[in-house]
């Protein structure tokens, strides 16, 4: 028996297949875009010409498919109707404007943190990263504070079935070693990440507690090497993040329902 049931449609699973195989790529012939998403030739004409009758595909002048602006649709009502985006913002704003650097709010999908607001340093910023990028819980300040309020057995287990790929140099990739930041971000009510994702990015963040004592997201401020250290960030930072993040989880109306990652209000 299919262990997805029988509601569950396939053909709405290649769908977005072929809307995803556009990661990281500005343009895919139809015969690439047939191997990115796994499906035959004549499969993706059918559904190229579909989304494009819709608007969310569109042939380029060497007739190469490419995403329109309107497959930002559904990410925007998401931005729109998530409690905890709007709860957060006034405190990120705050928060920028205090420190004077990169402030984000990231919430957990699977094995990564999602990046749904971001308020930029008020100096030059060399990272260029646009809401809803993804980043491994693993190797992000954000996922590990995000990890340090589950059981522990239970943040292993998402570390454990993550590919533990080495973005940079400074990557840490040993299980052991990703752990020991869990646990020390446990410890400390906030976890960093010297540059694991991006070079020349440090990282603090810590996590956001909602009204049922559950981690909702994380804040993290993010900070160039060419500025700042890690040990001044954990030092001059730390108390300033951590005191944001206490008063976004002070909301008391944000709960995670975890059957099918909704929100809902409670009380004021």
């Amino acid at each position: 028996m299919n262990e997805r049931g029988r509601l569950f449609v396939e053909s709405v699973e290649r769908g977005f297949a072929v809307l995803r195989a556009f990661q990281g790529r500005e343009s895919l012939s139809l015969a690439e875009l047939a191997v990115e998403a796994g499906i035959t030739k004549s499969a993706a004409q059918r559904f190229t010409h579909t989304f494009e009758m819709l608007g969310y595909l569109r042939k380029d002048a060497a007739k190469r498919w490419r995403l329109t602006p309107r497959t930002l649709e559904i990410g925007t009502f998401y931005l729109a109707s998530d409690p905890l985006i709007e709860r957060a913002n006034p405190h990120l704003v705050d928060l920028n404007h205090a420190c004077g650097e990169s402030v984000n709010l990231s919430e957990p999908d699977g094995t990564e943190m999602v990046y749904l607001a971001r308020f930029t340093a008020n100096r030059r910023s060399f990272i260029h990263m646009p809401i809803g990028t993804r980043i491994p819980m693993f190797c992000a300040a954000s996922g590990r504070a995000f990890l340090a309020t589950l059981p522990r057995e239970k943040a292993l287990a998402i570390i454990e079935r993550t590919a533990m790929t080495a973005f940079t140099a400074r990557t840490l990739t040993d299980v052991n070693a990703v752990m020991a930041k869990v646990d020390e971000a446990r410890e400390r009510g906030f976890a960093s990440a010297v540059e694991e994702f991006y070079v020349g990015d440090l990282n603090i963040a810590s996590a956001v507690i909602g009204a049922d004592g559950t981690a909702l997201g994380a804040v993290n401020i993010s900070c160039p090497t060419s500025r700042w250290s890690i040990e001044a960030m954990e030092a001059e930072l730390a108390p300033r993040l951590i005191e944001a993040v206490r008063s976004i989880s002070s909301g008391g109306y944000l709960v995670r329902q975890t059957n099918n990652n909704q929100w809902e209000r409670t009380g004021q």
